[in-house]
């Protein structure tokens, strides 16, 4: 089935680039040029991936990503300015699935949307395999299904694909420690470099989900060997 790529970007001549190379690619590509538009673009679209720069007129990226992530699970791919740390790090606190430094090769872009796709995409079908199934942990309630928490009040906690599949490969294997690079692989397929902070950034995010205790949080960091989910967790359909 034909994908559908939304790419937000205020240069225009470099999404016509994207929309024709990843058309060739056997992609459907929409545009938006600020968050107006891209807003539109969702209302009227089924989107698979949104493709998304920082710097926007009016709202920018980070605002329109966490936006998006409120209230919805497509994932998100952030261009970013080269070099700046600050920005892919904000970004993946807004909520990005991955993100690529400007300027950058369309084959890396290609790659990692094919790898984000291929995730969400094998996600979908497990779900559509297998019956209802829920984490039961702390309070918690991770919905395998529907992708999000459910607190002891029964309020929904939405979280963006990675989140959501990091936390499920902790739920899956509570009190065992989960090594950085295990849960990259998990997350993005790629390997964490010496200084690739992307699963710390997103175990913060998780804990604040989780209403971090920082005396005895739900996430414990192992020292120089990774994460580790403290709580019995049971699974029922």
């Amino acid at each position: 089935m034909e994908k559908t790529i939304l790419v937000v970007d205020d240069d225009p001549e470099l999404g016509h680039l994207l929309h024709d190379y990843f058309c060739d690619w056997g992609y459907n590509v929409l545009l938006a040029c600020d968050g107006n538009q891209m807003r539109e673009q969702l209302a009227d679209n089924q989107i698979d991936l949104v493709v998304l720069d920082f710097m926007l007129p009016g709202e920018d990226g980070f605002a329109l990503c966490r936006a998006l992530r409120a209230d919805s699970d497509i994932p998100v791919l952030m261009l970013t300015a080269n070099g700046d740390e600050m920005n892919r790090i904000i970004g993946l606190e807004m909520g990005a699935d991955d993100y690529i430094n400007k300027p950058f090769n369309p084959r890396e872009l290609l790659a990692r949307v094919k790898n984000i796709l291929r995730r969400t995409g094998e996600a979908g079908d497990a779900r559509l395999q297998k019956k209802a199934k829920k984490l039961y942990f702390s309070g918690w309630v991770l919905d395998l299904d529907a992708r999000h928490l459910v607190d002891a009040d029964e309020v929904v906690v939405p979280l963006s694909s990675g989140e959501f599949k990091l936390l499920k490969a902790l739920t899956e294997n509570p009190n065992r420690v989960l090594t950085r690079d295990q849960l990259m692989d998990i997350i993005s397929s790629r390997e964490a470099g010496p200084f690739d902070r992307t699963i710390d950034v997103m175990i913060s995010r998780l804990r604040r989900r989780l209403g971090n205790d920082e005396e005895q949080p739900l996430i414990r960091t192992i020292r120089s060997e990774g994460y580790m989910l403290v709580s019995r967790v049971e699974r029922r359909a």
